[in-house]
């Protein structure tokens, strides 16, 4: 049952955004499966500018990624990615294992709550997130400090 509200949740607030700005979804093969299970295949269709896509590959996904002006996810990955690109980013979790990225502004965890999302959402929109920067050490040199510790050792 607890999956059901959650899904519809999220379609319900996906109808709220997607009226002030195009959303594309690379849907899960299973989420789509849930989508018809569950009945909410109408409600995805009415939804005009929400265009849902076969799931990327990475190049793919990192492009789109870069050229967006929100993501919302549940991902880690995602998180750091959308770090790194400078997007906002709206976590639909309560927790993440990638505290960094919320700390320095460019990830919000918003949980499954409506209300959060939404006003995330209007936070990004009106470019009230903060000034996006790259975390410490995310400078691409990780395998010389690795290297230059095992030569210490």
């Amino acid at each position: 049952m607890w999956m059901i509200k959650t899904l519809e949740n999220i379609l319900t607030t996906l109808e709220v955004i997607e009226k002030e700005l195009p959303i594309i979804f690379p849907i899960h093969p299973r989420t789509k499966k849930r989508i018809d299970e569950f009945g909410l295949a109408e409600k995805v269709v009415n939804m005009k500018n929400l265009h849902l896509v076969e799931p990327l590959g990475y190049l793919p996904f990192l492009r789109l990624m870069s050229e967006s002006k929100l993501l919302l996810t549940d991902s880690g990955g995602i998180q750091e990615e959308t770090t790194y690109l400078h997007v906002p980013c709206l976590t639909l979790r309560e927790n993440t294992e990638r505290p960094v990225t919320a700390e320095i502004g460019t990830n919000r965890l918003v949980g499954m709550d409506r209300e959060a999302i939404l006003k995330g959402f209007q936070d990004a929109m009106n470019g009230y997130f903060k000034d996006s920067k790259i975390p410490p050490l995310w400078d691409g040199r990780a395998s010389d400090r690795i290297l230059k510790t095992l030569v210490k050792q």
